[in-house]
């Protein structure tokens, strides 16, 4: 539980880099969120065995974390969060398909270990410009954004309740676990049952934490909408080439296999 209260504390980071002065985080979050939107729609409608066609999609990425001045060791701690779960989805892929779709040298290669791969570096990239947008923009100015881009209100307040009492809920973990370790004399683990009361005793505190910050926000007047202070972005120039040049590029990497017509080219095999 420390662990993971370790990595919850860390993601708060996240909104110190949000607060940067770069051409990139002053662009208007609408068009983050779109651009944003556009690159992962691409990423997960390619087939399921296709590999070389998603690596110039890294050019992405890459680019946001220079220009907008992003640590890249700790984007890819927290992409490699992710890793372990797409994991998990594609590891039975070879069990299941055992097709031979090619062949290095006298080695056959299954189309189960190709769709593996394939789903971890979709789940690489979708992942990483998630993080980057969150860093480049801030989840506050994204859930306005997609407020202002049709949400309806009430699904964009239970995003930014999520993300802003996630941590509220992780502080209450690790003082129950921490209180239960106090109280074991050294023992490690925990027993099934002490496991079920620990759940159940974070469950009623977790509700009762959440009844206090209700009757305050009730006192402070809140109607389901959350007034930002911060200084108003608009949709100008910069936008729209920001947006429309990105999604170009996306939809064009789409639909041709940049790295094949490379290597044709080089071969001298191009039709």
């Amino acid at each position: 539980m420390q662990a993971i209260d370790g990595t919850f504390l860390d993601f708060k980071q996240l909104d110190l880099l949000a607060a940067g002065q770069t051409a990139v985080h002053r662009l208007d979050p609408r068009a983050k969120v779109l651009t944003t939107a556009c690159f992962i729609l691409c990423v997960v409608s390619f087939d399921r065995y296709t590999i070389s066609a998603m690596l110039p999609y890294l050019l992405f990425p890459t680019i946001l974390l220079a220009v907008g001045g992003l640590p890249f060791g700790y984007i890819l701690r927290k992409v490699l969060i992710v890793v372990p779960f797409a994991l998990v989805i594609g590891i039975f892929n070879p069990v299941f398909d055992r097709q031979a779709i090619m062949q290095v040298g006298a080695l056959d290669i299954w189309g189960g270990w190709i769709s593996c791969a394939s789903i971890l570096i979709r789940a690489t990239l979708t992942a990483s410009v998630a993080i980057i947008l969150v860093a480049l923009t801030g989840f506050p100015a994204i859930c306005a954004a997609l407020e202002k881009l049709g949400m309806p209100k009430v699904f964009a307040a239970q995003l930014l309740f999520l993300y802003r009492y996630i941590y509220v809920l992780t502080d209450e973990g690790v003082r129950t676990t921490r209180a239960c370790q106090l109280r074991s004399f050294g023992r490690r683990g925990l027993s099934m049952r002490q496991f079920a009361s620990l759940v159940g005793h974070l469950l009623l505190r977790t509700w009762a934490r959440a009844e206090r910050i209700h009757m305050a926000m009730l006192a402070r007047g809140f109607s389901g909408a959350f007034h930002t202070t911060g200084p108003q972005s608009r949709f100008g120039r910069g936008e729209v080439v920001f947006m429309f040049g990105w999604m170009a590029l996306f939809i064009v990497l789409r639909l041709y296999n940049a790295p094949q017509l490379l290597g044709g080219l080089f071969t001298g095999s191009l039709p």
